[in-house]
């Protein structure tokens, strides 16, 4: 069966469906089995705190009850979306990027999503203020923006059963990476695989490098129990990744307790706040760990991050799903 006839019968199907089904909300995003990129987990989460909540949600797909939908950047079925719509529904597109800066090219992405956001949202989402206002220099206006900084799940991303930090050994350091694009820093790890005094530091790298460490080691990537486990084996987390909206693994780091160094780009600084330090060559990351080691436990109980719980309840807010006051999109969430 041609792909077109195949696509064009399971949209029939899920308008279908919808007819017969309830749903209190819809998540509109193609998921993946696991290990996936940092979005997805989130959905995912999000998915379970709104079932939480007593609400019933659906994915791909519109019922005849269905009081909110969630779309979900340009990972999404429009088609599939279009054919489903109802003028009954509140429709909220989440957003991050832009992916063109991100990436470092320009396929037509973010048009396409900002193009999607015109036609179908009603309000949006967006992940970090860096990620609103790149959207707004390069001339792209979106509907009702508020800022909900991304979480991560508390399930699988904890501080408790965390290795004690201790200067009498080698302080642990660890980085990640879904994607062996150059703009995710692999020049900076590469630079500290040759010059890092490895007598007192030593460090794992888990993903995916354009580049082969001779000192760090490397791993492949592994779902988010086995790197929260990671996490909580490690000590400081560092991120060389450039224009990225709101990293979730530095989200899940912070979150499992490790103060982070991280590149001065994208919404990294929102992010980390006080737990942690910024870096913009990589000659100056061996004095920010020195730093970072000397004031260990300072820093690290100032570190900062929503729950998520907090961010699900911000997006149910948003979506209509849950009674609250106005957000104020100028508002750091864990202000």
């Amino acid at each position: 069966m041609k792909m077109g006839i195949r696509n064009g019968l399971l949209d029939f199907g899920a308008v279908l469906a919808g007819q017969f089904t309830s749903a209190d909300l819809s998540i509109f995003h193609e998921f993946e089995p696991p290990p996936t990129g940092g979005g997805q987990q989130f959905l995912r989460a999000f998915r379970m705190q709104a079932e939480m909540h007593g609400l019933r949600v659906e994915n791909n797909i519109i019922s005849r009850t269905t009081r909110a939908c969630l779309f979900n950047s340009f990972n999404f079925n429009e088609k599939r979306l279009q054919r489903t719509r109802r003028s009954s529904v509140l429709y909220v597109h989440r957003v991050d990027g832009p992916i063109g800066v991100y990436r470092g090219w320009d396929d037509g992405v973010d048009g396409s999503t900002h193009a999607g956001n015109q036609k179908y949202a009603e309000k949006t989402i967006f992940q970090s203020r860096y990620s609103l206002e790149k959207h707004l220099e390069l001339g792209m206006q979106f509907r009702k923006p508020v800022i909900i900084m991304n979480a991560a799940d508390p399930h699988i991303f904890h501080a408790r059963g965390r290795a004690g930090f201790s200067s009498d050994r080698k302080t642990r350091l660890i980085a990640s990476s879904w994607s062996d694009n150059p703009n995710k820093g692999a020049l900076v790890y590469q630079w500290l695989d040759e010059n890092l005094d490895w007598t007192r530091f030593e460090m794992t790298f888990v993903g995916r490098s354009p580049v082969v460490f001779k000192n760090i080691y490397m791993m492949p990537a592994v779902d988010s129990f086995r790197m929260a486990d990671l996490f909580r084996g490690h000590d400081v987390y560092l991120t060389a990744s450039r224009n990225d909206p709101c990293s979730n693994s530095l989200i899940e780091a912070l979150t499992c307790g490790l103060p982070a160094i991280y590149f001065q780009s994208g919404g990294h600084p929102e992010i980390v706040g006080q737990g942690g330090a910024g870096f913009e060559m990589a000659e100056q990351i061996p004095g920010l760990l020195e730093q970072i080691v000397k004031n260990y436990r300072a820093v690290q109980s100032i570190i900062s991050v929503p729950s998520m719980e907090q961010v699900s309840e911000l997006y149910l807010q948003i979506l209509g799903l849950m009674d609250g006051q106005s957000i104020d999109p100028n508002r750091r969430i864990n202000e």
